[in-house]
């Protein structure tokens, strides 16, 4: 709307602070309207940010009732560098002597020496076959790999240098890695299996192309048999199994990891050792002490948070932002009633107070880390009081209460949802009030100006009559003097 600025030349009225002083209060309304939007959106953050603290007290309450916490356990070795020891969730807890008498090894072998990498060996086939050499103290015998099959390498034109050969050796996939190893004498090819055991061992044949008789040049150099003492690549060290004992029980592994010989526990062995290595495993109780502390933090947050937003400044005498909320009270009451209605899941604790938790002056949790410590050492039962899902809240534990109240106000139906729909609705209708009482003022704002130019002009016509009356009477009277 264009401002008419000419208004009140003519009346000497000063029309623009007149309509301002009215259009404000005019504008009263609207004025309220943006305080109470103000308000709405204040709100509706504090709201929000209490979503967010209960959505992290929900996460703290899953943490501490699932199952994989509960079943955690620690691990100790007392000579690390020969054992060492790690647990799987529900591994049981107990001690294990583990003494060391053999590690489990690969086999390696080794070719005669060439005059580099570069240097031609010959063309045809090589066949790796994985499996245990047997026979003691002579080898006699060669028992293939359950499972796994020989493997033939063909070595044509263009392939047969050292290099070459190691090359396609380790794209075969035959379990055996190839490697070139330089020392005084020249290039020498070395293979080892690539899993340690006795039935990770292996045979090469070497079949030439064209078979020159000998088995100290071309391919026929790269064969390897422990049978006898003809074999044209030695052996440097045998496939082996581990061995140790347990608690006095004898243990043979192709590994040097040994997954599974008590519930949950591996093993890692390292080294030989010639006296027993004291291995204990115990539940994870500092883990559950640092997750009941994490909730009673979440918590407090949640309470602080609550008592901040609803306190009254009588200095003010204004009341926070959430002061007065139904949805804040009604949590704040619920939150307390969790807390103070017993459980009946444990037969030895009944409250949280039993294990060390109970509410302070101000409506926040706090831990006494003695109770909780001697609660800590009945962990079957501590689970139960605040882990359990019962069938109903009171035969339930604490901590499983709190989850699954979370989880039903956080829900897509909570209460929070719904106190968001209901903040958003009231922010929708503001804004359209705002829009109409906007649209009003500004048409009466043009109606004051033009009623105002209207009088301006009427005003200036009556100047304008008043002065030319003026003007005669003095011309009439003057006439009269001269007669």
């Amino acid at each position: 709307m264009a401002t008419i600025s000419s208004t009140g030349i003519g009346s000497g009225l000063d029309v623009n602070a007149i309509v301002t002083q009215l259009m404000a209060l005019e504008s009263r309304p609207l004025t309220l309207l943006q305080q109470s939007q103000d308000s709405l959106n204040t709100k509706m953050s504090a709201i929000g940010t209490l979503q967010g603290r209960m959505s992290a007290l929900r996460d703290a309450a899953n943490a501490l009732t699932s199952v994989s916490l509960w079943g955690q356990t620690t691990a100790s070795s007392s000579n690390a560098a020969a054992v060492k020891v790690s647990t799987a969730t529900g591994a049981a807890a107990g001690n294990y002597a583990v003494q060391v008498q053999a590690l489990a090894s690969n086999q390696t072998i080794a070719s005669q020496a060439f005059a580099s990498g570069a240097a031609t060996v010959g063309e045809g086939t090589l066949t790796i076959e994985l499996g245990a050499w047997t026979g003691t103290p002579a080898t006699t015998g060669f028992t293939p790999k359950a499972g796994s099959s020989a493997v033939a390498i063909t070595i044509g034109p263009g392939e047969t240098s050292l290099e070459a050969i190691r090359d396609k050796i380790n794209k075969s996939g035959a379990g055996v890695t190839a490697t070139i190893i330089n020392d005084a004498n020249g290039a020498r090819l070395s293979m080892r299996s690539s899993e340690t055991g006795e039935v990770n061992a292996f045979r090469v044949t070497a079949a030439e192309t064209t078979d020159d008789g000998s088995a100290t040049t071309g391919l026929s150099t790269l064969g390897y048999t422990a049978i006898g003492t003809t074999s044209p690549m030695t052996r440097s060290q045998t496939a082996g199994n581990a061995a140790a004992t347990i608690n006095g029980i004898a243990i043979a592994s192709a590994s040097n990891t040994l997954t599974g010989v008590a519930d949950g526990l591996t093993l890692t062995l390292s080294q030989v050792t010639t006296a027993a290595v004291e291995v204990k495993v115990a539940a994870d109780t500092e883990s559950v002490k640092t997750s009941i502390n994490n909730f009673v933090t979440a918590f407090n947050e949640v309470a602080n948070y609550i008592r901040d937003q609803t306190k009254y400044n009588p200095d003010t005498k204004v009341g926070a932002t959430l002061q007065g909320d139904r949805l804040v009270g009604s949590l704040q009451t619920q939150l307390r009633g969790i807390v103070n209605q017993g459980s009946s899941a444990s037969g030895v604790f009944e409250r949280l107070t039993d294990i060390g938790i109970s509410f302070t002056t101000t409506g926040t949790l706090a831990v006494n880390s003695t109770k909780l410590g001697d609660a800590l050492g009945n962990l079957p039962e501590l689970r139960k009081v605040l882990a359990a899902d019962g069938g109903d809240a009171a035969s339930s534990g604490f901590i499983d209460r709190f989850k699954d109240f979370a989880t039903s106000i956080l829900g897509s139906e909570g209460a929070f949802e719904n106190r968001n729909k209901s903040l958003k609705g009231q922010l929708s209708l503001n804004s359209k009030s705002q829009e109409s009482m906007e649209r009003r003022l500004a048409q009466t704002e043009e109606r004051l100006r033009r009623q105002y130019q209207a009088l301006d002009t009427a005003m200036s016509q009556l100047n304008g009559t008043s002065a030319y009356l003026t003007q005669q009477l003095d011309m009439l009277a003057s006439n009269s003097i001269k007669r």
